[in-house]
């Protein structure tokens, strides 16, 4: 497989669905300095999102959310993907995956630009350990 996988902590906040939420958390990261490798926000019904945050530096997110009075999850992990895109540059992660029995709960993809793509697997949390070996990490 040429794509570089690595195994990342994420977290997620349950925010109100309302404008300009997701823009006051995302600031709120930023004025902390925190780098973020990938997010993904979705609404969840009732009036509230859910907002996927993959840190570069998990302590700092969790140090910033903290001050910021951002509510998060405990610790979750996910497999964070970047190689060359081409055509099916995806097909080698969920072809593994799915050789091994398993589940994907969630992903996404998007072309980078320069010839680089971007993916984010997450895995129910019981097979992680399991899918790392079938993604060779």
């Amino acid at each position: 497989m040429a794509e570089h996988v690595q195994r990342v902590e994420y977290y997620y906040a349950t925010l109100d669905d309302t404008p300009g939420t997701g823009a006051r958390v995302m600031s709120a990261l930023k004025d902390a300095d925190v780098n973020l490798l990938a997010f993904l926000a979705f609404p969840l019904g009732g009036g509230k999102s859910q907002l996927d945050l993959v840190p570069q530096d998990p302590t700092a997110l969790v140090k910033a959310a903290g001050q910021a009075g951002i509510s998060l999850s405990e610790t979750k992990w996910a497999f964070f993907i970047q190689g060359e895109d081409r055509v099916g540059a995806v097909t080698g992660i969920t072809g593994e995956l799915a050789s091994a029995g398993i589940n994907i709960t969630a992903a996404t993809a998007v072309g980078a630009g320069a010839g680089r793509f971007g993916m984010i697997v997450w895995v129910d949390q019981r097979d992680y350990n399991r899918a790392a070996s079938a993604l060779g990490i």
